[in-house]
């Protein structure tokens, strides 16, 4: 599939569904005269199949040796799901994998839910909108506290808001999409 009709068709969905130039405060406590709640694209049947091609895509090109994709839920959720589906389709399996906000409260009190992955595994973060990298940072902690190899991170959109710069410090980060995408310079 050539990768410029499944971006400029996913961009359509988020400049349609998911992206509003208004005057917002965002999770991270930050002001913003534009918000993409990017839920809207990535739990549609056809936003996820796009969203999963080109994070697959992405990942095939940055980090070929990840075995897994995951990322701080809820945002990350969908991301990974779908990126893990398309894998497999393209006979490139990755697993999927969450990092929990707290840990789970019974059993082993564990971060990370996966599909029991081998220690030392080379895995992608995913996140749908990087502002502070906040979200990004924390999973990327917990998954290397899991004892796992976080190679990459993919994001939907950087906002361009200082996040890049906080994150890579972790780990490399391609985003799919930013700021400009939907308000040009501004």
């Amino acid at each position: 599939m050539d990768a410029l009709l499944p971006r400029s068709r996913l961009l359509e969905l988020l400049r349609e569904r998911s992206f509003a130039e208004r005057e917002v405060t965002l999770s991270s406590g930050l002001k913003s005269n534009f918000y993409i709640d990017c839920k809207q694209v990535s739990l549609d049947a056809e936003g996820a199949a796009l969203i999963g091609e080109l994070f697959h895509q992405t990942i095939e090109q940055v980090a070929p040796a990840a075995v897994a994709v995951g990322g701080l839920t809820l945002g990350a959720d969908p991301l990974a799901t779908a990126t893990s589906l398309i894998s497999f389709q393209r006979g490139r399996p990755r697993q999927a994998f969450i990092v929990r906000k707290e840990p789970k409260g019974h059993g082993t009190n564990q971060w990370i839910e996966s599909a029991k992955l081998a220690p030392g595994s080379a895995v992608v973060v995913v996140e749908d909108v990087v502002t502070t990298g906040a979200a990004s940072i924390k999973a990327i902690e917990r998954v290397r506290e899991a004892g796992y190899q976080v190679v990459h991170v993919v994001a939907l959109v950087d906002r361009l808001e200082g996040g890049r710069e906080a994150v890579t410090k972790h780990a490399p980060l391609t985003a799919i999409f930013n700021r400009k995408d939907f308000m040009g310079d501004r």
